[in-house]
């Protein structure tokens, strides 16, 4: 499988000799913030709580009147974790959260009998999976500042300016919207009430929606500016937008109790606070992000731990990488995560990555797969996760145009995207280089044009033909205990298929 990369982009045009200017610049202004930080504190003045707003309102008409709280005091207003100050600021060298605090949604253990109590007296909408999903990404504070689902004016500024502009004037990059969609029934049996209760797919009281707002989805605008096209075929919109309602409600969320999948996997679900715990325990300097939604190959390994090697020689001390699989809804024909997890443990197991530099956890959100629109979306969580540097690759969040033969978006246009996003510009963008199987050397290597003819590019179609066969492929591509992983995988997988075959055979005989 390949991994590639533009020739140029605006601010990282050559990996080797923009990203130390960046960083150094990054490192600069950090320390010049915390020195003002400082000599606010000393002077006893109250400017720097004015620059941090507990409950941010989104700047989308001036003239509202501010909404009074609920009784429900959110966990960021007396923080637990050794992140952060009393006043919701961040005390380690990492970034700041989107809006300068992160957001927590979940009632406190205390709360949690009162509220489901009054849950049991509201309207109720019964929310699918991926809603859930969205639950859990939102009170988790991945959407920082973002407290709910969204209102229209939040969702207009999402849609059209893939950002919310903030009561004090700031943007924070907001490229998808999170919305959640009922139907005319439900509209109907909410009536005038001001709040409802959010019941999951088995019936379970998850949250309370306070303060709602309903308006119309428009589900054709709502995908052409996602995804920039309507062709049939999108995975997402055939799997939630299609068979949603009419309508979309919005307001704050108060989830209930952590949000659990019980599917052994809850222990690598870390939220942006616990990732930031994390990464003070380990005295961590900087913090890399590698998204994927694949199993880890020896080429994918080859980049992160050249990137931190980069890091190093930069200057810093003890830059930790997060390898960070998507977790929330994809494609049937993505490898389930149960699976990518197995073969992550089993790439860490053989040392194909480094275990005390390296932190495998898992990001809640569901995919999309729209491309440079969503791939601002999984650079924003990973700055509230304290992440200030961000690897992408060729086609990020991309797929297949779903009725022709070509790419749905241009592969070069993701990292193009995420060097000029708004509220994205703290972050360091980290461009792939092109890696592929070195015939020669036997193993994963940057391509050398000048040796073009030694290298192989191994697809991930040529990779599943491999598992599928239970063969191996070229030594030194992947690890042999992920590589088994994956095999036991495709031929339980053929099994199945072969046993509904011969079921379909038996009834039509």
């Amino acid at each position: 499988m390949a991994l590639s990369t533009s020739n140029s982009v605006s601010t990282a045009q050559n990996f080797h000799h923009d990203l130390p200017s960046r960083a150094s610049f990054i490192r600069k202004t950090t320390l010049s913030i915390l020195k003002r930080r400082r000599r606010r504190r000393r002077d006893g003045t109250q400017a720097h709580r004015l620059l941090v707003l507990v409950n941010p309102l989104y700047n989308s008409n001036p003239l509202t009147c501010r909404l009074p709280r609920s009784s429900f005091s959110p966990m960021q207003d007396t923080p637990s974790s050794s992140t952060y100050s009393p006043r919701g600021t961040v005390r380690s060298s990492l970034i700041e959260p989107d809006g300068g605090a992160l957001v927590e949604l979940v009632v406190p253990e205390a709360e949690r009998a009162a509220r489901r109590a009054e849950a049991s007296r509201l309207p109720v909408v019964r929310i699918g999976p991926v809603d859930l999903e969205w639950v859990h990404v939102v009170a988790d504070g991945w959407a920082s500042p973002l407290r709910g689902f969204m209102r229209e004016a939040e969702y207009l500024q999402s849609l059209h300016f893939r950002s919310l502009r903030l009561a004090d004037g700031s943007v924070v990059n907001m490229s998808l919207p999170i919305v959640l969609a009922i139907g005319d029934e439900e509209k109907e049996a909410i009536g005038k009430a001001p709040d409802v209760a959010l019941t999951s797919p088995g019936g379970d009281f998850v949250a309370i929606l306070r303060r709602i707002e309903i308006y119309k989805h428009n589900k054709e605008e709502r995908i052409a500016r996602t995804w920039g096209t309507i062709a049939p075929g999108l995975p997402y919109v055939e799997e939630v937008i299609t068979r949603a309602g009419n309508w979309l409600i919005g307001g704050d969320l108060e989830v209930l109790e952590p949000i659990k999948y019980n599917d052994g996997l809850d222990h690598y679900r870390l939220s942006p606070r616990e990732l930031r715990k994390e990464f003070d325990k380990r005295e961590a300097d900087a913090v890399f992000a590698f998204q994927l939604r694949n199993p880890v190959h020896n080429g994918h390994a080859l980049l992160m731990n050249d990137t931190r090697r980069h890091l190093l020689d930069m200057g810093y001390k003890n830059p930790i990488l997060l390898l960070h699989p998507l977790g929330g809804f994809t494609k049937a024909d993505d490898v389930p995560l149960s699976v990518r997890m197995e073969q992550h443990s089993k790439v860490l197991e053989d040392g194909v990555l480094d275990p005390k530099t390296t932190i495998v956890a898992i990001f809640p959100s569901p995919m999309h797969y729209a491309g440079p629109t969503e791939v601002q979306w999984h650079a924003k969580a990973r700055i509230n996760a304290g992440a200030n540097f961000y690897i992408v690759g060729r086609d990020p969040a991309g797929m297949s145009h779903p009725t022709e033969k070509r790419d749905l978006y241009n592969p070069d246009h993701g990292k193009k995207v995420l060097s000029m996003a708004p509220g994205l510009e703290k972050l360091n963008i980290l461009p792939f280089k092109v890696a592929a199987y070195d015939t020669v050397g036997k193993k994963m290597s940057f391509f050398d044009p000048s040796r073009a003819q030694d290298f192989l590019f191994i697809s991930g179609t040529k990779m599943r033909t491999y598992a599928r066969n239970g063969e191996n492929p070229p030594e030194g591509f992947m690890c042999p205990g992920g590589w088994n992983v994956l095999v036991n995988y495709y031929q339980c997988l053929q099994n199945e298929e072969r046993g509904k075959e011969s079921v379909v055979v038996s009834l039509k005989s």
